[in-house]
């Protein structure tokens, strides 16, 4: 949207020799009111390119130049109106050259009140002299009082604008040249780069692939070495147990009231004989379940298993290893319902462990067995008020034959532990430790209720 005009100068355009008028006017008015010299030469060719056409196609038109504020932008523009003398061709027009249009702001034809006008503008620069209504009352008078030049000192004023667009060009076209092989250096640069990249990626892909293949031999290596030191401990646990078996037995035999009898010394020796073989017996024992778990020849056998029953069953078997009477064993009944997807056998192996762990290395207070359903879980507590275990060495007494160091060291084979972690693992569970020194230990076993 624009506010009313503020015309500097009229003129009218009836024979070819106008047209040069026209052109000149144009680039003076264009200079008066602050354009640039680029801008000044762009509007007087599409000065002159308009008004030939008019020229030919109705014989010529009125020319208005004026300066008008737009509300839009808030910026002044220089406006030229051309108003032909007689009715357009279909009514429209449409400049032979389209280049025309880019050569200024807007170009367009404008009806009103009966008169058609075609219009051009171009934006006046923001640093441009403010064009007041007394400068613009100055620019008027001014070029009032001048007269047009010839046609020949258009010309030459074009042939001088034409020499100097050619040395822009010239100038820029160089430019563009430096440029170019700039970029080309640039060009060179980056891919020499890239392909130093590609072939230290392509190394380094090697290396990797090299190093993975080396990760598959180890890994292999250790499969084996773990095949062969599962069959190792079944083949020795299985050939150990029959004559330890034996021993027990030969010890029972002679210790038999019905057999003849042993003096105290004898019978003292024959006592430490039959006790070390059953400590050989489990160890036997623990080292066979062991390989089983890890050779994964151990099968769950899923099953609804009420807690109730185990926790009752455990509370029975284990109260005799409570032989000390400043600890208390306390089996918690579970909530009702107490029922879970999981193997019942293997299940209480596990509880079993923790509790004749927590018996064994307390020596005063409580060992605690408890079940809490949380959510599509179960977590099953074993709690203790022994000695406790430092935080450095939580994930190292799950490690097969480790013991904690220490002054309630017990006997042991430092086997349970492991393989009750694994156990659990095969149920779909967890087993974690919260321990501290002197507060205890807590052992967490958390199975899913629907089983793994």
């Amino acid at each position: 949207m624009t506010t009313s005009a503020m015309p500097l100068l009229a003129m009218a355009l009836r024979v070819e020799h106008d047209i040069f008028v026209v052109r000149q006017r144009g680039r003076e008015v264009a200079a008066a009111v602050g354009l640039e010299h680029q801008d000044q030469v762009r509007i007087a060719t599409a000065l002159s390119e308009v008004a030939r056409d008019l020229l030919r196609a109705v014989g010529g038109a009125d020319v208005t130049f004026a300066v008008t504020a737009d509300a839009d932008d808030g910026r002044q523009h220089l406006r030229i109106d051309l108003a032909p003398v007689g009715p357009l061709p279909g009514g429209r027009y449409e400049p032979q050259s389209g280049a025309v249009a880019r050569l200024v702001d807007r170009l367009d034809m404008v009806v009103g009140k009966g008169d058609t006008v075609v219009r051009m503008s171009r934006r006046v620069p923001v640093t441009a002299q403010a064009l007041t209504p007394e400068r613009l009352a100055e620019l008027r008078a001014a070029l009032g009082e001048s007269a047009p030049g010839s046609a020949l000192d258009e010309l030459t004023a074009q042939n001088q604008q034409l020499i100097a667009a050619l040395d822009e060009v010239r100038s820029q076209r160089d430019e563009l040249a430096v440029l170019n092989e700039e970029l080309a250096e640039t060009n060179r640069g980056v891919m020499a780069l890239y392909n130093q990249l590609t072939e230290e990626l392509e190394e380094t892909n090697r290396g990797v692939v090299a190093l993975y293949g080396e990760l598959d031999e180890k890994s292999a290596q250790l499969r084996a070495a773990s095949e062969s030191k599962s069959r190792f401990l079944a083949n020795v646990s299985h050939e150990l147990r029959a004559p330890v078996t034996a021993i027990i037995g030969l010890g029972r035999l002679l210790a038999d009231s019905s057999s003849d009898p042993l003096t105290a010394e004898q019978a003292r020796q024959v006592g430490l004989i039959r006790s070390s073989a059953a400590d050989l017996l489990a160890l036997v024992n623990e080292l066979l379940d062991l390989a089983k778990a890890e050779s994964g020849r151990i099968e769950p056998d899923w099953t609804e298993v009420d807690l109730r029953p185990v926790f009752g069953q455990l509370r029975g078997t284990l109260r005799a290893l409570a032989t000390r009477p400043e600890v208390e064993l306390v089996v918690e009944e579970p909530p009702a319902p107490a029922v879970l997807r999981t193997d019942e056998v293997l299940l209480a192996q596990v509880l079993r462990n923790l509790l004749h762990n927590g018996l064994k290395f307390t020596e005063r207070g409580e060992v605690r067995l408890r079940a809490e359903r949380r959510g599509d879980r179960w977590q099953l507590t074993v709690s203790d008020t022994g000695p406790g275990i430092p935080a450095e060495l939580h994930e190292r007494i799950f490690e097969e034959f480790y013991q904690v160091p220490g002054k309630t060291r017990v006997g042991g084979t430092g086997l349970g532990l492991p393989y009750a972690r694994r156990l659990v693992t095969l149920l779909g569970g967890t087993l974690d430790l919260a321990s501290e020194p002197g507060r205890g230990s807590t052992f967490t076993v958390s199975l899913p209720v629907d089983g793994a």
